[in-house]
């Protein structure tokens, strides 16, 4: 379970994050919508510890994350798969040790046979073939870079999924394929996500909740259902605005 409690965090004189209050239960995905600029990437990297709040708690499973140290938060991370907005492949790598940098267990991530194996299970999940495994990231189309990511968040066998915009620069077939994927491991992976994406259309059809991040806050959550006939003008304006009106179910 995620629990964000009256987050507040800010650079300077900006205020992103303003008493964000944010839960994710366990074994639900969640996204978390809003118009670009107001903080959904930072509130995704405080989950993990990347960032701290000013002000506030962050647990995960009941760990509060500030206090942790450096073990007991690298021992979190490795139970935290985290899918980066443009992929962050090592271009200098080939696809496998690319994936083999998400193995997080040292003593896995030693053993070449296992590794290979891993590597191989983790590119049939994403729907590559076994040959992808010796291209570099320059070989790769924007889709099949961002499914090397996909991979490389789950070879770990993470209990929790992070997506920061896994649709984002993609065209309206390959964001289908990244969100059918999205959906697949929530199935079979039985992981716990959140999901930071601008791409409405994609979060409705793979969460089970969608929380709106508006003003420095949590303005709205709900089932799709819910906020698709949501009467809030603030959810109202926002669908609206990127979708033309509400979306079909």
């Amino acid at each position: 379970m995620i629990e964000l409690q009256s987050i507040q965090k800010r650079f300077g004189d900006l205020v992103v994050l303003d008493g964000v209050d944010f839960t994710v239960r366990r074994g639900e995905t969640v996204a978390l919508l809003g118009p670009s600029g107001v903080g959904k990437s930072v509130l995704l990297k405080h989950i993990n510890g990347l960032l701290h709040p000013d002000a506030g708690d962050v647990l995960v499973d009941g760990l509060l994350v500030r206090r942790l140290k450096s073990k007991e938060l690298a021992k979190l991370r490795s139970r935290i798969g985290y899918v980066f907005q443009f992929g962050a492949l090592f271009d200098s790598l080939d696809v496998f040790e690319n994936i083999k940098l998400g193995i997080t267990d040292e003593s896995c991530a030693s053993d070449q046979s296992y590794c290979w194996d891993r590597v191989s299970e983790c590119l049939d999940m994403v729907n590559l073939s076994q040959a992808t495994a010796q291209k570099f990231p320059a070989d790769l189309s924007g889709g099949m870079r961002k499914r090397v990511g996909l991979a490389r968040a789950i070879a770990g066998r993470p209990t929790y999924l992070l997506y920061d915009e896994p649709t984002s620069g993609l065209d309206p077939v390959n964001a289908d394929i990244i969100d059918a994927l999205v959906e697949k491991l929530r199935d079979e992976l039985g992981a716990t996500s959140v999901m930071v994406t601008h791409d409405v259309r994609g979060a409705f059809r793979v969460a089970d909740r969608v929380a709106l991040l508006s003003g420095g806050k949590i303005h709205a959550m709900g089932t799709p259902d819910e906020m698709m006939e949501s009467t809030d003008g603030a959810v109202r304006q926002f669908l609206e605005r990127d979708l033309g009106g509400a979306p079909s179910s």
